[in-house]
């Protein structure tokens, strides 16, 4: 199983620690047999579930996180609401609790890699298996969101690949890390103030901004996911954590063909929706989303969309919106940014490379 959502928060600077030797020691109901990946807020262990006698994977997260009584509430809350729903493409959650001074979750143990690997190994995919890829994360997040949860960090990573149930359907897809998360409602003030949960290369402007959340949100994250599945990298790739953070908040995202020419422009006006700056411009669902970029990849070439639909509308402003004080500022002609663009946070030290 790959170590899924092992990455840091991004206000985490440096990487909490977790007792070593651990292998061979019971926590809570299970004992930990080995070592499956390691991050900056997490280790996760194959275990055996002590009560049941399966195999299941232990997420211990550091003692640092623990002792923050903030991040231990909204941990313990968002965990036993992943572990309500029941969905075939959500990681099912079997227990989340403190042991011993140390947050975990217990969740299916799935043999296989994870959405990361599988793009490294393979490369840019082919449309039609990234779209059905796509569709399996979509359900799962349109599914917590019905729920009122709000996952934050859709990324590859976070996404673990197990063998499907024919040649049709080679690949079946779990979301995990439900459990490091935010509830959208009622634990919106839990994450605390100029804090980041999620990883920069999919992080949404108005993540990035301090605004409140909702689905929106993770559908930008499964638009650059979707972009990365298409043309082997995210959107935005950029030296720094400073030019990244702008980048989401102000550049257009480039276009999918300069990387795939064999991808038609309807693709390309599906993907930039869903990475449109405002969240009131992007797809009312993940899964609408996902059923207009299937339905571009079937469309003749130059083909729209009768009545003026989704794909003559899609993308979002391509406009620069300045900061003030940045090299646009004052400019003749050049608006002023709105609220919501304006950095809430201070930029982390480095960047999570998961």
């Amino acid at each position: 199983m790959s170590p899924a959502g092992a990455g840091e928060p991004a206000d985490v600077v440096e990487p909490p620690s977790l007792p070593a030797g651990l292998v061979g020691r019971r926590v809570a109901g299970y004992r930990l047999e080995a070592e499956i990946g390691r991050g900056g807020m997490a280790v996760v262990y194959r275990a055996k579930d002590l009560r049941l006698g399966r195999t299941v994977a232990v997420k211990l997260l550091a003692p640092e996180l623990s002792r923050n009584e903030v991040f231990r509430q909204r941990f313990i809350h968002e965990s036993q609401v992943a572990a309500a729903i029941d969905h075939p493409h959500i990681i099912p959650v079997f227990e989340a609790g403190e042991a011993d001074g140390i947050l975990f979750i217990a969740m299916r143990f799935v043999e296989g890699g994870d959405l990361r690997e599988l793009i490294t190994r393979s490369g840019a995919l082919p449309l039609g298996r990234a779209a059905g890829l796509a569709l399996q994360i979509a359900s799962a997040l349109d599914a917590a969101h019905d729920h009122d949860l709000v996952h934050r960090d859709v990324k590859p990573g976070n996404v673990l690949v197990a063998a499907g149930t024919d040649s049709e359907h080679p690949e079946h897809l779990y979301l995990a890390d439900f459990g490091l998360t935010k509830k959208s409602l009622s634990l919106s003030g839990l994450s605390g103030v100029g804090q980041i949960v999620g990883t920069l290369d999919y992080a949404a402007p108005e993540q990035i901004s301090g605004r409140p959340l909702d689905g929106r949100c993770d559908q930008y994250g499964l638009g650059c996911v979707v972009f990365e599945m298409l043309a082997g990298a995210p959107p935005f790739r950029r030296e720094s954590d400073l030019a990244l953070l702008w980048a989401h908040l102000n550049e257009p995202p480039p276009t999918l063909r300069e990387h795939r020419p064999d991808l038609s422009p309807a693709v390309d006006a599906v993907v930039a929706r869903a990475l449109a700056k405002a969240p009131e411009e992007r797809y009312e669902s993940c899964l609408r989303f996902v059923a207009e970029l299937r339905a571009a990849a079937t469309a003749r070439p130059g083909a729209t969309p009768p009545d003026g639909g989704p794909w003559a509308s899609a993308g979002p402003p391509t406009e620069v919106v300045p900061v003030p004080g940045g090299p646009l500022s004052g400019a003749p002609g050049v608006p002023e940014p709105p609220d919501w663009a304006l950095p809430a946070v201070r930029p982390p030290a480095r960047r999570s490379s998961g």
